[in-house]
């Protein structure tokens, strides 16, 4: 019986998951979620994607332990740095037309840099911000290339995120945008 290759994909990783994540004596469940969710990552396959905004970020909003781990990331060679991801104008001009509110319109904004990193790589993004999330399930009932974008919030119980990451982080249809 032969083993299933595990296939690395890249995970955008946004920084609310870097603050969040707690030292191992830690015992709020978003701190204990978020760092159980950074072991699997660096245990598993899987590798971050970091662009610059990305790295702005987590440089600037990282807890002493998310650092930690994203230097034992970089030794083993699981961080893929993109400075070619650029920012999407056309994009931005969309998300902005199907904007509800100047309040959603700030929230996408605002985490927009995570769409295009996702976008350029295996659609994958993994984040606590719901407040970005929920206009951008929104939005992409009008940007189709939206509902193409899985994103995973490891603190909802409910999301089972480090059993959908060890079981190879594949596509699901109720984790994407839009469904």
């Amino acid at each position: 019986m032969s083993k299933k290759a595990k296939v690395s994909k890249l995970l955008v990783i946004d920084a609310s998951i870097a603050r969040s994540c707690g030292a191992p004596n830690a015992t709020s469940p978003a701190s204990k979620n978020c760092r159980d969710f950074l072991n699997a990552v660096l245990t598993i396959c899987h590798r971050m994607v970091l662009t610059d905004d990305i790295k702005e970020e987590w440089d600037k909003h990282q807890s002493n332990y998310a650092r930690r781990w994203r230097s034992s990331m970089l030794a083993k060679r699981k961080v893929e740095y993109r400075a070619d991801i650029a920012f999407d104008q056309k994009l931005r001009d969309r998300l902005d037309k199907v904007a509800e509110s100047d309040k959603t319109r700030e929230a996408m904004w605002k985490d927009c840099h995570l769409l295009e990193a996702a976008i350029a790589t295996d659609k994958i993004i993994i984040s606590l911000d719901e407040k970005a999330r929920n206009p951008f399930d929104k939005a992409a009932q009008s940007i189709k290339e939206l509902n193409e974008i899985m994103w995973v919030n490891p603190d909802k119980p409910e999301e089972n995120a480090l059993l959908w990451l060890e079981n190879g982080a594949s596509k699901e249809k109720q984790r994407q945008l839009g469904h």
